[in-house]
């Protein structure tokens, strides 16, 4: 693909797909969501799953601890080319626009800064305990609407685990309740959700994928006007696992990863 300055969004998204998902987008449960499969064209897909850097390479930004062991990067300076104009375009205004009008969110803003977001990476032993996301963004003050991931990894084999986990919400305990869907990291598929409806999500269980075999994706959020009941949480809240639930160094690594001021001294722990 040649550079250009005047991007074309179906250059590089399957615009018709990703209209098509929203259909039944807010009837879906746990809490509003859409699959939608073959997001980005064919050739765009590969090219970017190709520019994720080595996982063992300087780019990256570590969580390592009990409830979370991921990778992370969202420096645009380290994003290869076409990486770069992705999250252009899944920042672009016409995005806006569409998500915008079919999720029925107005106003809704980009996170240029993506802030949360970037490359996420998981490696054989990642996880991400079963969370709610930030709400209130700690720079913006605007509250956190919409996610969006991509993932793009080709070798993936379901076995390996790294389905995407949504859970309804308990009210007694004020935290997950049952599972009641699994989204499989297929190649090429991306999952937009709305996070503003106790919307539990996470992949709690461990991957068995092989040493040398990765999970890989994009994520990119949406902003709105904080609601006037909005949650003032500036940092993730994680949900202990079963076997978590009794620990209490657990239950305090949890509640500092959820402050804003202790977060960043617990990421590895």
């Amino acid at each position: 693909m040649e550079p250009s300055f005047m991007e074309n969004i179906q250059d590089f998204i399957n615009v018709d797909n990703l209209l098509k998902s929203f259909r039944t987008f807010h009837d879906e449960k746990p809490f509003p969501h859409a699959v939608i499969d073959n997001f980005f064209n064919k050739n765009v897909a590969q090219q970017l799953e190709n520019e994720v850097p080595d996982f063992n390479g300087n780019a990256w930004h570590k969580y390592n601890n009990a409830i979370e062991v991921k990778k992370v990067c969202n420096d645009w300076n380290l994003f290869p080319p076409l990486t770069y104009r992705a999250f252009s375009i899944l920042n672009s205004q016409e995005m806006l626009e569409i998500l915008a009008n079919k999720a029925k969110v107005k106003p809704l803003f980009s996170d240029e800064g993506l802030n949360g977001g970037g490359w996420h990476i998981h490696g054989k032993g990642g996880k991400l305990n079963t969370h709610l996301d930030y709400s209130i963004h700690p720079k913006l003050g605007l509250q956190r609407k919409l996610n969006i991931i991509i993932y793009l990894n080709q070798n993936w084999q379901e076995e390996w685990g790294g389905s995407l986990g949504l859970w309804d919400h308990d009210s007694l305990t004020r935290g997950p309740g049952e599972l009641k869907k699994k989204i499989t990291p297929k190649f090429n598929r991306a999952v937009i959700f709305d996070t503003t409806c106790n919307s539990w999500h996470g992949l709690p269980d461990p991957l068995t994928c092989p040493e040398g075999e990765y999970r890989k994706s994009l994520a990119t959020y949406y902003l709105t006007t904080p609601h006037e009941n909005a949650s003032k949480r500036g940092k993730a809240l994680f949900a202990p696992t079963p076997e978590q639930a009794n620990d209490e160094e657990i239950l305090e690594l949890i509640k500092k990863r959820a402050s804003i001021s202790e977060a960043s001294k617990v990421y590895k722990k």
